[in-house]
């Protein structure tokens, strides 16, 4: 095998902590959407859900704006804002993850064609969020290396998941909040 296909030795230690942080995540919220069923006042953090969406929602605009900064050739404001986004989809995962705690599973209560639209967008808003943690870990750590054509060829699959994600995210909140 030639070193331009395999990993160099030295990346070994992050893609297993990027491997270990990423399936705890998903085994953390398979538990809490799958098992758990809640057990709190239902009341309790019932505010997390739109506060979650903002957060969703600032997601999506900081990464636009981080793509047109690096467009423009402006790195440091291109850091920024990706390190924004970051955060961002950071506090929203504790606050998704506080709230399900609480609460357990979210229920549609619409039906139809409706209940359709809404599985169907929450399946693929699901399954796309699944590759968003391990692969915003990688594309900072080789920025951080400097190793910008790895981190490129990253992000050119990642952006438009991560966007897709967070924007479908604040549609499933809204098609919960009008059903």
């Amino acid at each position: 095998m030639s070193s331009t296909t395999a990993a160099p030795p030295a990346d070994r230690p992050f893609w297993i902590v990027n491997g270990v942080v990423s399936v705890v995540a998903l085994a953390v919220l398979a538990y809490l959407l799958l098992l758990r069923h809640g057990s709190g006042d239902p009341t309790s953090l019932s505010f997390m859900p739109a506060i979650n969406a903002c957060f969703n929602g600032a997601a999506a605009v900081l990464l636009v704006l981080a793509v047109i900064a690096i467009k423009q050739k402006k790195v440091a404001r291109h850091q920024a804002l990706m390190i924004s986004a970051f955060a961002s989809s950071t506090f929203f995962l504790v606050g998704y993850l506080a709230y399900h705690y609480v609460h357990g599973d979210s229920k549609y209560p619409g039906t139809g064609g409706m209940r359709v639209g809404y599985l169907l967008l929450l399946a693929s808003h699901v399954l796309l969020s699944i590759p968003v943690v391990p692969m915003c870990l990688a594309a900072f750590y080789f920025a951080f290396r400097r190793r910008f054509d790895t981190h490129k060829k990253i992000t050119r699959v990642l952006f438009p998941v991560w966007l897709y994600v967070s924007v479908t995210g604040v549609l499933v909140f809204l098609m919960l909040r009008s059903a």
